[in-house]
């Protein structure tokens, strides 16, 4: 931005943030990965996928690729800080576990207290399939068991993303758990910024988690489908044949922009405003995006005056 006059009523500024990539584990390691062109991906070889019990005949197909995204060590968790014992800790989405850590680490980074933020805080928030449950405390039906249904279900529901952290470090604005498939953590963003233009929050996290447990294992490429054939992802390039999924979070704190001015707040971005819409049933099929759809919420997002998500180096109002 040019000045501070630039900022207007109605803009939103992002004043803190955190997150954990495949090869980042900071926003600060992230920006260097993105500058240096490097790969976060991780490559399989033979003999760790054996010993994360992954079949050697599925892994001997063609089809197979050896890759995925991985973070470090995501069932590091300190469940004393966050007031858990460590069975009720055991019994937890580890989503909802590296979830927490990223809220508080962002609020952090905003210089805040995560304990003390001023005002009412809103929590806008989407997770991904719980694979924990799945593959983890289903193999193990006597922890199941002697935690009881109910417990387990708390622990493990994508519902409780957003309320849990609330609940944790007691923040009284809306909670809200998002859920919008792959678009989930935008929206999230989106539906921050409204609560916070609306007035429901003086300040308000937004983002995402998706982890997949156990990390080591690969995946089997199909011809024509999204996954990428070699285990390399080419956005935007010629090259382009597909993703490779990863785990990460991300997390951001937002805050009217004219309030973080007049409170010294970092200020890393300007949100000018958003939009959404869905694609309807005018597309190839369910899961294909809709060339009229997206440009038309595009159009949307620019014909109101007030959103455009703007990125300027940061600044700090002294």
């Amino acid at each position: 931005m040019s000045s501070l006059s630039s900022v207007r009523e109605q803009d939103v500024a992002v004043i803190g943030m955190a997150c954990r990539f495949p090869g980042a584990e900071s926003v600060e390691a992230f920006l260097d990965l993105l500058r240096a062109g490097r790969e976060g991906l991780t490559h399989f070889d033979r003999e760790e996928l054996l010993a994360a019990g992954v079949d050697a005949a599925l892994m001997d197909r063609p089809d197979y690729v050896r890759t995925h995204g991985v973070l470090e060590r995501p069932a590091r968790f300190d469940a004393a800080f966050f007031g858990y014992t460590p069975r009720e800790a055991e019994l937890l989405d580890v989503q909802q576990r590296v979830w927490l850590e990223t809220v508080w680490t962002a609020i952090e980074h905003a210089g805040y207290d995560p304990t003390a933020l001023p005002g009412p805080c809103g929590v806008f928030a989407g997770s991904g399939f719980n694979t924990y449950l799945l593959n983890q405390l289903a193999a193990n039906p006597a922890v199941v068991e002697s935690a009881g249904g109910f417990s387990v279900m708390i622990a493990n529901d994508k519902d409780h993303l957003a309320s849990r952290a609330a609940y944790k470090l007691d923040l009284r604005g809306p909670a809200v758990t998002v859920q919008t498939a792959c678009s989930t953590s935008l929206v999230a963003v989106h539906m921050a910024t409204q609560s916070l233009l609306a007035g429901e929050c003086e300040v308000a996290l937004a983002g995402g988690v998706s982890l997949r447990v156990p990390q080591t294992a690969g995946y089997l490429h199909q011809e024509g489908m999204i996954l990428s054939p070699d285990g390399h992802c080419r956005a935007f390039d010629a090259a382009a044949a597909g993703t490779v999924g990863g785990n990460g979070v991300g997390a951001v704190v937002l805050k009217r922009a004219e309030e973080a001015l007049r409170d010294g707040d970092t200020i890393h971005a300007l949100i000018r405003g958003s939009a959404i819409n869905n694609d309807g049933a005018v597309k190839v099929g369910y899961t294909a995006p809709s060339l009229a759809g997206q440009a038309g919420v595009i159009a949307e997002a620019h014909d109101d005056d007030h959103y455009t998500l703007t990125i300027s180096a940061t600044w700090r109002r002294t």
